[in-house]
């Protein structure tokens, strides 16, 4: 019986935590691959999850056990109504407004179902197995585990196994054949149910008594847990952004926090001792003042060390909430209520950073203020000293070391101390800090202290101008230390760059130079055009706009209005409007807002999207390609702008060519020189496409063009099946070009 029910909750983990990515997969051809599609879907998630916990809670609370499974058979049947799991036909995002409206419905109409179900899952199967008379049905908290066990697994096996090898229409197909065999085992526990200890139905029959002192729960004890559920959720989602923001704009980093989030939830709940980790105890206000100092000092480099520093200090932090909150369970008569307050501050942890955050913070702040609500929760911290000298050496002391912190900073500011570096100048304070452990009001004020003064820090010398936030990313544009140029970053990517020499205004920079492959580009391929048209996937600052002539009609299609905002406004750029061509621009995703352009309208079609450091997947498939070609002029010129520092995009665009019947060049621009990268080019990749070599003109000569680097047996991507996996560039050792 046993393990049936660990067999029956592992496989509802598995299957809730497949469909997520899944779906995610399926919508983010129709969001330009934004990281806030992930968050936002989380949010979705953490809310059906509530409405099952809800519902696990509510009709055996009403029905009692053995009438709530006979009506959970019922239920069990709905998810039938939408399987297999798809997009809706005609479902199309909004193109001017926040689509996270469009983007939650969509979610609800597609898979509110079986989330739904699934998610009810784990409480309800836990209390079932309460009712069931078993020896271990005492305390059925540890099956908890195998919930996260398998959430985990499943989360970890997508990007690493089901998306490499399946279809999306195959991996559908798949998690419906899961759901049928869920639902077999589903029936299998209830009718042992059904059969237990008589035919007692009264709600909350089968239990044994609760203890006088666990009787009753009051209303801070179940706020507690709602705390120590939320926060995590709020750090969780929060380092997700970071990291694929400010750290590296790499999609399977997505994946690392909930594993990480889900692991601390599986070791909470697998104890079989309620007394807290001596380890955690010490390592807790170590992990929160370092990541203080992390953030405050803007470390970001090198990412080898920064990256596992992040992701360690919140496995740390997770699990000691996640522990306190295991430490604190209830007696099983209050198991499902239990469930249901923690699912409630999961949601409320993920609307606040994923829904209100981005609409209140114009940079990651809500990452330093789950920080401190951290340090505020700090467990097995002494709470027993509440003199009033302690009470108000809370305060005193985190405001003396900030204080002191923003005297050295100051003093670095005027250069009085200017070689003292960022993480000395944090870090002799955050030593003091983090003696401030056991009392979390303290540690919390200190956190504070050190995350404030951030602000006083004079960084590399460069000057932030505007900053601004949308669904799909933090825009920043910045002024260089000697004013020569304004440049705008997309989370840690340049995206755009004009020099304010007003020789220099009409210059293309970064990695649109002239000199540079896609200036090589242009001149061969427009010679002898009279007017041609071009179209630019990705606007960034139009630097590239500045490559053409006058006549010429350069068309941009640009996802974000916020970038459109920025590039348009003459306090910062300047490049569309002065540039020789007529520039237009189209709201929305390329893939969509490409269908409405005549075909073979373009000489030269330029695909520069990027999100941040990412090249979103559904713009390099099969039937994208198709599209292209079916816009592009019978004698034009795909370009493909592929620099990148994670992923190895070459082959991937030299399949696609192969299929096509194309010829595909590829030039990885090397070191450049002292006086160029001060002129403000960049080093940049680019791969082009034509239907014929002889359409490339001097470009099939020129030895700085080589013929595409292919991978043996590399699949085609299309819009069924990719896997960012197998692009990482430490997979390609025995890559080898065309001959």
């Amino acid at each position: 019986m046993l393990g049936l029910y660990t067999a029956t909750i592992f496989l509802s983990a598995c299957l809730l935590f497949v469909v997520q990515p899944l779906f995610a997969r399926m919508v983010l051809p129709l969001l330009g691959g934004a990281p806030s599609v992930w968050s936002a879907a989380m949010v979705f998630y953490q809310t059906a999850l509530l409405a099952g916990y809800a519902y696990a809670h509510g009709t055996t609370a009403w029905l009692g056990v053995r009438r709530q499974a006979v009506l959970h058979l019922v239920v069990l049947s709905l998810p039938l109504l939408v399987l297999p799991i798809s997009v809706p036909a005609g479902w199309t995002p909004p193109t001017e407004s926040n689509p996270i409206p469009w983007l939650l419905a969509l979610l609800t109409i597609a898979v509110g179902l079986p989330l739904f179900v699934v998610s009810a899952s784990a409480p309800l199967l836990q209390r079932w197995f309460a009712a069931t008379g078993h020896p271990a049905a005492a305390d059925p908290y540890f099956l908890y585990g195998a919930s996260n066990l398998g959430s985990m697994l499943a989360l970890l096996a997508y990007p690493t196994w089901i998306e490499p090898s399946l279809r999306l229409a195959d991996q559908s197909r798949l998690w419906t054949g899961g759901y049928a065999a869920f639902a077999l085992l589903t029936v299998t526990c209830a009718t042992g149910v059904w059969r237990s200890r008589g035919r007692e139905d009264a709600p909350g029959s089968f239990l044994p008594p609760a203890p006088a002192d666990t009787a009753i729960v009051g209303i801070g004890r179940r706020f507690r847990w709602m705390a120590f559920a939320a926060v995590p959720v709020s750090l969780m989602l929060s380092l997700t952004t970071y990291l694929s923001t400010d750290i590296a704009a790499f999609p399977l980093l997505w994946v690392v926090p909930l594993a990480i989030y889900l692991l601390t939830y599986m070791l909470a709940f697998a104890r079989r001792s309620r007394a807290p980790s001596p380890l955690l105890v010490s390592a807790f206000p170590v992990a929160a003042i370092t990541l203080a100092v992390l953030l405050a000092a803007n470390e970001t480099e090198p990412i080898a060390i920064v990256m596992p520093l992040h992701v360690l200090a919140f496995f740390l932090i997770s699990a000691a909430l996640h522990g306190e909150l295991a430490r604190d369970r209830p007696h099983i008569a209050h198991l499902t209520e239990f469930y249901l307050w923690i699912s409630f501050g999961g949601v409320l942890g993920g609307v606040s950073t994923a829904l209100l955050a981005p609409r209140v913070f114009t940079s990651v702040r809500e990452y330093p203020v789950a920080l401190v609500l951290a340090c505020l929760l700090a467990p097995f911290a002494s709470r027993t000293e509440n003199r009033w000298s302690a009470r108000a050496l809370d305060v005193t002391l985190p405001a003396a070391v900030g204080l002191l912190m923003a005297a050295a900073l100051t003093a670095r500011r005027g250069g009085v101390l200017s070689g003292l570096s960022p993480l000395l100048t944090f870090g002799l304070p955050a030593i003091v800090i983090v003696s401030f452990g056991t009392r979390p009001l303290r540690l919390a004020l200190g956190a504070t202290a050190i995350l404030l003064m951030g602000g006083l820090d004079p960084g590399a010398g460069e000057r932030t101008l505007h900053v601004e936030r949308s669904f799909f990313g933090v825009h920043r544009v910045e002024v260089d230390a000697s004013s020569r140029f304004h440049t705008l970053y997309h989370g840690t990517t340049v995206h755009g760059m004009q020099s304010l020499d007003p020789s220099r205004r009409r210059e293309a920079l970064t990695y649109y130079h002239r000199t540079g492959p896609i200036g090589q580009v242009l001149r061969a391929v427009l010679v002898g055009e009279s007017k041609p048209s071009v179209a630019v996937v990705g606007l960034g600052t139009g630097s590239v706009a500045c490559l053409g002539k006058p006549g010429q009609v350069w068309v941009f299609y640009e996802i974000d209005p916020a970038v459109l905002r920025i590039a348009r406004d003459p306090q910062y750029f300047t490049l569309l409007r002065d540039c020789p061509p007529e520039v237009r621009v189209v709201l929305g995703d390329a893939r969509l807002s490409l269908k409405e352009a005549p075909d073979g309208a373009y000489a030269v079609m330029i695909l520069d999207a990027y999100s941040s450091d990412a090249v979103p997947v559904h713009l390099l498939t099969r039937e994208a390609l198709d599209l292209y070609l079916a816009k592009l002029a019978p004698t034009g010129v795909l370009a493909f702008h592929v620099s990148n520092t994670n992923l190895d995009l070459e082959p991937i665009l030299a399949g696609l060519a192969r299929r096509a019947h194309l010829t595909c060049l590829v030039q990885d621009e090397g070191s450049l020189s002292s006086e160029d990268t001060a002129a403000g080019k960049y080093e940049s990749t680019w791969v082009v496409m034509a239907r014929d070599q002889t359409q490339l003109g001097e470009l099939a000569s020129d030895p700085r063009w080589k013929k595409a680097r292919q991978i043996p047996d590399q699949r085609v991507w299309t819009d069924d099946y990719s896997s960012v996996w197998s692009t990482l560039k430490a997979w390609h050792p025995g890559a080898t070009r065309q001959p």
